[in-house]
């Protein structure tokens, strides 16, 4: 089915809009007339589908320099092609009032047909290649949701029955037999250290999957107050201190969804410390749209080849760490991507790292 295009004619003349309309027939399009710049309004907030308003500029009442002021500064109408179709003079004033407006092409009366045809035949593939963008990016949204909700479902499912395979090798461990053995008790160990280890990956999917599933409301958040916060309930133990720079920005955001960010940073940290005094310091900055945070340790470090590959999903720096599931790091690139952001580390092995990203403020 060929997609229809609907061109909105804007002149105080009907001869003129019959004419211009005369002129651009064709089978796919559709064309509405307004001969004012109120109605010329009116008709945009009722036809959501015009792709292409050609505005004459000289008109009674409402000139169309302010119905395309008008219309761009209307987010449901912002995005619509106009031409201006004018009879004044050329002049660089002209038309960089009309381009400041809203303009996006200008048609010099008396109209070329040609020039006129060739001018709304781009506009039209323009705004076809729009709407195909628009709906491939709306299919890729359901079936991306599609695919988180399977996601969910299974790793849920699969949580059951891992719940009744650990709890019966704790049983198992404890069995006589097994005690006596040296060699049963090991593996015993290693499979109750495995089904952890997989269940820890499953609530790590579980959470990736609500992050994609849920949006978190908006508030003013503290920083440096939720940060003092979640410092407590993580509980560091005595030779790890973390400092926490003054004068960090009150922002409005998803507190739930920042807290996330900075734990899964903060709990890495203490998590993989390896010096005998450790130590983090959390701090920020102004940068334009964003803030930008950072959040330092003296740690083991990383090597520089794998600051971008820790970001990928089930990804770890050593393939024989069971202290995570390789699922952290990417959520927390997911919820500072999806605001805008954009997330980095700075390392030396041996020495230390340094987490940065940016939120929106």
């Amino acid at each position: 089915m060929t997609k229809k295009f609907t061109i909105l004619l804007v002149d105080d003349r009907m001869e003129n809009l019959l004419s211009l309309e005369q002129m651009l027939l064709a089978e796919n399009r559709i064309f509405l007339h307004a001969t004012s710049g109120n109605e010329a309004l009116k008709q945009v907030l009722r036809n959501e589908e015009i792709g292409l308003i050609m505005l004459d500029v000289q008109m009674p009442d409402m000139d169309g320099f302010e119905v395309a002021r008008l219309l761009k500064t209307n987010p449901k109408t912002r995005d619509i092609s106009i031409i201006f179709v004018t009879a004044i003079n050329k002049d660089e004033y002209h038309m960089l009032k009309g381009f400041e407006k809203g303009a996006v092409d200008y048609l010099y009366k008396p109209l070329d047909i040609n020039m006129t045809r060739a001018k709304v035949d781009v506009f039209e593939r323009l705004y076809l290649y729009q709407m195909e963008l628009r709906q491939a990016l709306k299919d890729k949204e359901l079936i991306n949701g599609q695919l988180e909700r399977f996601m969910h479902v299974v790793a849920h499912d699969l949580k059951s029955p891992l719940s009744g395979i650990t709890g019966l090798l704790m049983l198992m461990k404890e069995e006589e037999d097994i005690c006596k053995s040296p060699f049963l008790t090991e593996y015993t160990n290693m499979a109750i250290n495995a089904t952890s280890q997989l269940a820890d990956m499953i609530t790590a999917i579980l959470d990736y999957s609500r992050e994609h599933q849920f949006r978190h409301m908006e508030e003013d958040v503290d920083v440096g107050e939720l940060l003092q916060q979640l410092v407590k309930y993580l509980f560091p133990p005595p030779h790890i201190k973390i400092e926490i720079e003054e004068g960090l920005p009150v922002l409005h955001t998803s507190r739930q969804k920042l807290q996330q960010v900075f734990q899964n940073l903060l709990t890495n940290a203490i998590k993989y410390g390896d010096k005998p005094a450790g130590e983090i310091y959390i701090g920020g900055r102004p940068d334009g749209d964003f803030y930008e945070f950072f959040v330092k340790d003296n740690g083991p470090g990383i090597e520089e080849k794998d600051n971008e590959r820790i970001f990928r999903l089930f990804e770890k720096v050593d393939n024989d760490d069971d202290k995570g599931t390789g699922i952290g790091l990417n959520i927390l690139k997911l919820l500072v991507e999806t605001q805008g952001g954009k997330v980095w580390v700075e390392s030396k092995l041996g020495e230390g790292s340094v987490f940065y990203f940016q939120w929106r403020r």
